[in-house]
């Protein structure tokens, strides 16, 4: 059962990043192979860790839009989704990149400064297919490359026997966790493929886990080295990524979800627990947590929890969440619970709360956060699937410095200068530049200056 504590018996750990062990030799090593050896390296791993391990790594095209037609025809209301959703996300993110302008604007008398915000050229996305294989992780992570003008999206994702040789792999006892069906076809969960040409992925392979974050870190002979990464995965992911920063850039160092709410008395209790439910359902250490002034109303929705579970198809993971990371905070006002809120900084906030005064002024106190979700309608799911915003947020406190993945993360904003020497700001910039340089022993600094005005 969810744990009920006043906000008096909050320990200091509640608001410190959650560590789950390091992986960092493990990963070290994959990604020092794959850069050493490329391609053989990359199938030593797969062959190790997935059910399948293709002769080729990339996905035929055709494969892709293969399974895009046979998701339309079998199941019409998910291709239709993951259309909308995909519709939304890259309107959504098409108007995040109006909002970086690039400008020139003259500074003093001749002295023209600018901005410009430029696309990189190529993106790489991962997308996992673990326990869940997470089609809406396609739309978030292309979606807002798209909108950003990438001319290259590169997709890998943990490869699956192909349906063509998938009696043979039985036959074999192959095709299992340990124990890869090897020199098949490159094949990957049809959702995910269908997707993938859905949303407008140029090329796809079928490579996974922390292999495939140095496989589009360094390149392979199949994989393109590209120029930022992107997505979800697990604790190899995750350190994979930290560790190829530099080489590349990456959207952010994502652990386990998490969602915040601050309900009132007018908050739905049946609402409230399925909405920490379906945070606790990803993982069992996946941290649902609420935060409320009335201790009917924590006892209301832990009630109403206990009643969910029971019918709940993911339950038995639920349920450990719940147990052992979810709980109440019975706040001594809302202000308090705010003021918690900003401490936790979660993924996910939600304010289940009657429109009026006292929700405006929490939503105005409220600042560290991934999301923000405001009143009883705006469900956080409707932000993981279909609302438009993106779903790969920070967690474990990050929300502190930064937000979540959005079109900004597919652009590099870039300065200009322009001069006009007929005007006196480059001359004035000129004496201003020789005096810093000779103030920093950096002589030559202040000669190339000075040369731009004779002296």
């Amino acid at each position: 059962m969810i744990r009920i504590q006043k906000s008096s018996e909050i320990e200091d750990s509640f608001f410190g990043g959650r560590n789950f062990g390091s992986s960092i030799e493990v990963v070290r090593d994959v990604l020092n192979d794959v850069r050493a050896n490329g391609d053989s390296a990359v199938r030593k791993y797969t062959a190790q860790f997935d059910v399948a391990s293709p002769a080729s790594l990339e996905i035929p095209h055709e494969e892709l839009k293969a399974a895009a037609d046979k998701l339309q025809k079998e199941n019409p209301d998910l291709y239709h989704a993951l259309c909308y959703s995909r519709d939304l996300a890259i309107r959504f993110a098409k108007k995040q990149r109006e909002s970086f302008d690039d400008f020139e604007v003259e500074l003093e008398p001749g002295l023209f400064t600018g901005q410009k915000n430029i696309a990189v050229d190529r993106a790489g996305v991962y997308v996992p297919a673990g326990r869940f294989a997470l089609v809406s992780t396609m739309v978030m992570t292309v979606a807002p490359a798209v909108a950003a003008g990438v001319k290259e999206i590169i997709l890998c994702t943990p490869p699956r026997v192909h349906p063509s040789e998938k009696d043979e792999a039985q036959k074999q006892g192959l095709g299992v966790p340990g124990k890869a069906y090897a020199g098949g076809k490159p094949y990957a969960d049809e959702n995910i493929m269908a997707a993938a040409y859905i949303c407008g992925v140029t090329k796809a392979f079928a490579c996974g886990g922390s292999q495939a974050i140095g496989a589009l870190a360094f390149g392979t002979e199949s994989i393109p080295a590209v120029d930022v990464i992107v997505g979800p995965g697990n604790k190899f992911v995750a350190e994979a990524k930290k560790l190829v920063y530099g080489t590349v850039g990456i959207d952010m160092i994502a652990g386990p979800t998490e969602v915040f709410i601050i309900a009132d008395k007018s908050a739905n209790a049946q609402w409230v627990a399925a909405d920490l439910l379906a945070q606790a359902e990803h993982d069992v250490v996946a941290q649902p947590v609420l935060a409320v002034t009335d201790e009917e109303l924590a006892r209301s929705v832990s009630e109403e929890i206990e009643r969910q579970l029971e019918t709940l198809s993911t339950a038995a993971v639920a349920r450990q969440s719940i147990d052992t990371y979810g709980r109440i905070i019975v706040c001594k006002d809302y202000e308090e619970a705010a003021e918690i809120a900003n401490r936790k900084a979660p993924e996910h906030l939600e304010l289940a709360m009657e429109a009026g005064d006292q929700r405006d002024a929490v939503e105005k106190l409220v600042h560290n956060y991934g999301s923000l979700f405001i009143g009883h309608g705006a469900a956080e799911v409707f932000g993981d699937y279909a609302a438009g915003l993106n779903h790969t947020l920070p967690t474990s406190g990050s929300a502190r410095f930064t937000g979540g993945l959005s079109v900004r993360v597919f652009l590099k904003t870039v300065t200009t200068l322009r001069t006009d020497s007929s005007r006196e700001g480059p001359a004035a910039s000129a004496k201003a530049a020789g005096v810093l340089g000779d103030a920093e022993g950096l002589a030559g600094h202040a000669r190339a200056a000075r040369f731009r005005i004779g002296e």
